[in-house]
């Protein structure tokens, strides 16, 4: 029995409720993280191999009981290349050098805007380079998430096609070297996926919203950790400029019903394969459509999702294409649906080098139509939440039996957050404490010196 540790809040076999998820931020606070690790689960989940989720534990303490316990410890990443991750990259990367067993990277990639200045460099730059530096001491290679990442960690100094390569998101190799896209005749009544970003430029917001009117037969597919306590408790609202974005519980989207939470890859991707067409703004809110046989068209809005959507060739029209005058009737005209398809073959293959560069145990490894999928036949036996829905299309009774569970683990959440706090502040006021009392000292020893000498300026013989 091989024992694998993953990077992951969740494994495929969890049944967590959403309070609970909620409360332990489960998902890393964005749903779609539970895509790209549904696929590593579903890719290293051999019949001998035993996958255990650390639930987003950086502890660098652990790192005795990692060694003893397992045989290897595999971290799907996304855009953990920037400012905001930095702390947990930290202390990843001294949990790594504790680290006897193997260490694999798989999916990295770094958050820059749509035309990244690489040669300016990063103000996280040395941490991305003590990162993947010990890494590298625990494995072969590591995987980007596309080009822009690998023409990065190139300029930092490592080695492209030995130290790292591009292997894109693994979520898009979830069910292997195929990929069909379904034909679908779309019209105004077919049902339609929306995902969207309040991150993104009103531009794109604009249009998101012009879609959902002009195709009302439509579901809202929200990430966000946030977005999941709206949906789940009916607040609070999600703060920010909010005209053109499902925020609060008054928007149509809620109101209607029309919005959708999943707690697992699986209802998700289910979820998907009734839809004539997902669109929007969101990375794994495309790729899961796409991955489902969906038509799907993404707005990449920056490098990390402009990498992706350029490695993948996901069907796509850029940012700064849209103006107020695109209609999405016309984007499903001319669009490419079947484009993903053309290179799918080619970066599982790809993919499927960096697993045995690195020694790294597979479904894949006796052919490319594996008979035996492990995490299927043991997923056969587990009864999967199905995803929320707002508190505007359930019954009161269900209604009160949801903040039942919430707020009681929110308020518990928020008493250990206080309690960390006063911890905290204690500490500080102790350390300033001994500084005052330390740089008191210092004076006094310099007082008594200039005492000294002052004294022996006027000493007469």
């Amino acid at each position: 029995m091989k024992n694998i540790l993953i990077r992951s809040g969740i494994s495929p076999l969890d049944t967590f409720d959403a309070a609970y998820m909620i409360d332990k931020n489960s998902i890393g606070g964005n749903v779609g993280n539970l895509i790209y690790a549904y696929s590593v689960y579903r890719t290293l989940m051999k019949e001998d191999t035993k996958i255990d989720p650390d639930y987003y534990s950086t502890d660098p303490n652990r790192a005795d009981e990692i060694n003893e316990k397992y045989d290897a410890y595999v971290i799907p990443l996304a855009d953990a290349f920037r400012p905001d991750f930095i702390p947990l990259l930290r202390r990843y990367t001294k949990l790594i050098k504790k680290l006897k067993i193997p260490v694999f990277v798989i999916g990295v990639g770094l958050r820059a805007p749509f035309e990244p200045k690489l040669n300016e460099g990063f103000p996280f730059d040395k941490d991305v380079k003590a990162f993947v530096s010990a890494v590298l001491e625990k494995s072969n290679m590591i995987g980007l998430r596309g080009e822009i990442t690998s023409q990065y960690l190139t300029r930092l100094g490592f080695r492209e096609g030995v130290d790292h390569t591009v292997i894109g998101c693994p979520s898009m190799y979830t069910f292997g070297p195929d990929l069909k896209i379904r034909e679908t005749n779309i019209t105004k009544d077919s049902m339609i996926c929306v995902n969207s970003s309040m991150r993104s430029p009103e531009n794109i917001l604009k249009f998101i919203s012009r879609g959902m009117e002009e195709y009302q037969n439509y579901y809202f597919i929200p990430q966000w950790l946030k977005e999941m306590t709206l949906v789940y408790t009916g607040s609070p609202s999600i703060p920010g400029n909010a005209e053109n974005y499902p925020a609060k519980m008054s928007h149509p989207a809620y109101m209607n019903n029309r919005v959708r939470f999943f707690l697992n890859a699986p209802t998700w991707i289910d979820f998907m394969k009734q839809a004539d067409l997902s669109f929007g703004a969101r990375l794994h809110g495309n790729v899961t459509a796409t991955i489902a046989g969906t038509p799907s068209i993404i707005i990449p809005k920056d490098a990390r999702m402009r990498e992706l959507a350029e490695y993948h060739n996901l069907t796509r029209v850029w940012w700064n294409e849209i103006t107020d005058e695109t209609k999405l009737e016309d984007l499903i005209e001319s669009a490419d649906f079947k484009a993903p398809e053309k290179v799918q073959a080619k970066n599982f293959e790809n993919f499927i080098r960096f697993l045995d560069k690195n020694k790294i145990p597979h479904i894949y490894q006796d052919g490319m139509n594996p008979t035996k999928i492990t995490l299927e036949e043991r997923l056969s036996e587990v009864e999967l939440k199905p995803p929320i829905t707002p508190v505007s299309g359930i019954s009161m009774e269900e209604m009160v039996a949801r903040w039942e569970k919430y707020y009681p683990l929110a308020a518990e959440k928020e008493a250990r957050r206080k309690k960390r706090q006063a911890k905290k502040h204690k500490r500080e006021i102790a350390q300033k404490n001994k500084r005052i009392k330390y740089l008191e000292g210092t004076m006094n020893r310099k007082s008594v010196r200039l005492a000294l000498k002052t004294a022996n300026m006027f000493r007469t013989k």
